[in-house]
C-alpha cells in the first residue's frame, strides 16, 4: 500500500528496504534471496521506465535544460543504483543524459543516504566547494544528506515524502513547474 511503503522508504537502499519489509513480517529471508528479489526489482523496473509508464517529475527536464544553458555544472547525487539511475535518465533524456558531468550512485559510496558522503564525493569530482551549489531533494533522508554535506536544498516532495518535515531546506516547492505551471512554494 501507500502507506506501507511510505513507511519502508524510511530505510535508505533497496536491499536493506526488502529486509526490513521481511523483518517487520517475521519472514526470515535470506540474504542472498532478497540480492536476487533486488535484482528482479531493477529488472522490471528497467521494463516500465522503458516502456514510458516512469517519467520525470514535473520541471525536472526543463530545468536541467536551463541550467545546462546557462553554463552550470550538473551532478547527480543519489544512493539508487546506477542500472536504475540510468535506465530512467536513458528512457526519459535519451542521450541528453549526458549533460551530468558527475553521478555519484549507491555503488559508489559505503554508506547510503541520509550520510552525507554521496553528496560529498560529487562535490570532490566537481571540484567545487558545497557553499557554490544547489541541491535538490524529495525526502527527508536526501535534504538530510545534502545539508550535512553543506549544500542549500530545494525540496519538491513525492506522493511518498509529502509527510516528511522538511525545516532546513532553503526552499520547499510541489514541483519545479512549467511555462503556465508554476509551483506552489
Amino acid at each position: 500500500s501507500v502507506d506501507r511503503y511510505r513507511e519502508l522508504l524510511g530505510v535508505t537502499g533497496g536491499k536493506q528496504r526488502m529486509a526490513a519489509f521481511f523483518a517487520g513480517v517475521g519472514d526470515t529471508t535470506s540474504p542472498a534471496a532478497i540480492a536476487e528479489l533486488h535484482r528482479a526489482k531493477n529488472r522490471i523496473y528497467a521494463e516500465a521506465v522503458a516502456d514510458g509508464q516512469v517519467r520525470l517529475r514535473t520541471g525536472i527536464a526543463r530545468l536541467l535544460m536551463e541550467a545546462r544553458e546557462a553554463g552550470m555544472r550538473l551532478a547527480i547525487a543519489t544512493t539508487t543504483s546506477r542500472e536504475n539511475l540510468l535506465a530512467l535518465l536513458h528512457a526519459t533524456m535519451g542521450s541528453a543524459h549526458r549533460i551530468f558531468e558527475v553521478m555519484v550512485t549507491g555503488e559508489d559510496v559505503a554508506v547510503l543516504k541520509p550520510d552525507p558522503e554521496v553528496y560529498l564525493k560529487a562535490l570532490t569530482q566537481l571540484g567545487l566547494p558545497a557553499e557554490n551549489c544547489l541541491a535538490f531533494e524529495d525526502s527527508a533522508a536526501g535534504l538530510e544528506s545534502a545539508t550535512r554535506a553543506g549544500l542549500r536544498t530545494v525540496v519538491t516532495p513525492s506522493l511518498y515524502t509529502s509527510h516528511h518535515r522538511f525545516g532546513p531546506a532553503a526552499l520547499v516547492v510541489s514541483s519545479l513547474g512549467e511555462p503556465g505551471s508554476p509551483p506552489r512554494v
